[in-house]
């Protein structure tokens, strides 16, 4: 195939990017593969720990598609053996080591939801496991020769509690070194991460060098805020948007980020074309509220469609704006002439995962029965036999409930 001329391939990578290391040599290399009309070894390391995708992980996968996209070799790395590690640091409760089988089980949902993304036609797929559970004890003590105490105290979080006098146990400093490996293993010329990789990406041109090979790039992209406008997007936070949610869920949650967010999404995780991103700049100063409905219905179209985009536009102004009760509300039957508590309603309706969460909505006044805020978290209902209530849990929940 034909490259496009370097300067134009340079435009795409850079978009959203916060740092190459060093861009120069990536210039040469995509210089190089044009000339030899040779793609380039695109890697994206991902540990399967949890088997559903979010916005905050298409950021990377959209740049890995764009790698291929402009014709290079996209290599998708499943953390088979780092991922049964777990947390390296013991710090991240959210990662607790996982069996092989709940690696397997994790990185085929991964897939199936990054094919949504990714070009599978296009795109390699290897465990690491393949290697790194085939190294023997020598050659684990072989490879961590490689590089000094020293060079690992670099690190930010390694040095601050290193200053602090926390421990540090022995087994994360062989996490980077694992990663590196698989970058020498793969003969990588390009890296993708996160910019809170940047250090486990630069011990993979360490290790390459060691090892007599040609450095990779480090392409680093940055962590996406979540909704909530603080933290970065994580399930854990339950600030995210899942990429394969209801059309109507996601777009809710989409129109809830705050407005100086509004540009930096359609940056990362739309399709929006970058000759276009200085013109919603302008009518996001102007119209904000209208060019966040166009982000979240932009952001509906690419994983579910027009149709479900302008379908979700639809419910929420008449959930939301207008207030009503949309048509397609499942129907919850209850015997009629008896006391019902709220609480037994709701956990019926499969609207909230626990009591506990539904008494919290209601101190929150997140639970409304015809567009009445309920505030007695005791609250019962009694039903005749042609009762007819409105029921509405959080934002996006909607329900009929009648006597029988």
């Amino acid at each position: 195939m034909s490259f496009l001329p370097v300067e134009e391939q340079l435009e795409i990578i850079e978009r959203g990017t916060v740092e190459i290391v060093p861009k120069e040599e990536l210039i040469e290399k995509l210089k190089r593969s044009r000339k030899q009309n040779k793609p380039l070894k695109i890697k994206l390391g991902v540990d399967p720990t949890r088997p559903d995708l979010h916005l905050g992980h298409s950021v990377i996968l959209r740049k890995l598609r764009q790698f291929q996209d402009l014709g290079h070799e996209a290599i998708l790395i499943i953390g088979g053996f780092t991922a049964m590690i777990g947390d390296p640091t013991g710090q991240n409760k959210t990662r607790p080591p996982l069996s092989e089988k709940e690696v397997k089980e994790n990185a085929l949902t991964y897939i199936e939801q990054a094919k949504k993304i990714l070009d599978t036609e296009r795109l390699t797929i290897v465990d690491n496991n393949d290697w790194l559970g085939e190294m023997n004890f020598f050659e684990v003590i072989r490879l961590a020769s490689k590089l000094t105490v020293a060079r690992m105290i670099e690190r930010d979080d390694f040095s601050k509690r290193f200053d602090n006098n926390e421990p540090i146990s022995l087994h994360e400093f062989l996490y980077p070194l694992a990663q590196g490996q698989d970058s020498v293993h793969l003969h990588s010329d390009v890296e993708l991460g996160g910019t809170d990789q940047k250090f486990n990406l630069l011990i993979g041109r360490h290790l390459q060098k060691e090892d007599g090979q040609e450095q990779q790039i480090c392409l680093m992209m940055p962590l996406l805020v979540g909704t909530d406008g603080t933290m970065k997007m994580s399930k854990s936070y339950e600030n995210y948007i899942g990429i394969d949610e209801d059309p109507n869920e996601m777009y809710g949650k989409a129109l809830s980020i705050p407005d100086d967010l509004i540009y930096e999404y359609y940056e990362l995780v739309t399709d929006i074309a970058t000759d276009d991103l200085p013109n919603i700049k302008v009518n996001i100063e102007k119209d904000p509220r209208n060019t966040k409905h166009d982000l979240a219905h932009t952001i509906v179209r690419m994983y579910h469609g027009e149709a479900a985009a302008h379908a979700a536009k639809d419910h929420f102004e008449k959930t939301v704006i207008n207030k009503e009760v949309p048509d397609d509300a499942p129907v919850f039957e209850f015997e009629s002439g008896v006391e019902h508590r709220l609480l037994d309603i709701i956990k019926e309706t499969g609207f909230s995962p626990s009591n506990g969460e539904t008494k919290r909505m209601i101190k929150q006044g997140g639970i409304s029965l015809d567009d009445e805020k309920v505030k007695d978290i005791n609250h019962s209902v009694t039903l005749s036999s042609d009762s007819e209530i409105a029921l509405k849990v959080g934002k996006r929940n909607f329900g009929l409930i009648k006597g029988k």
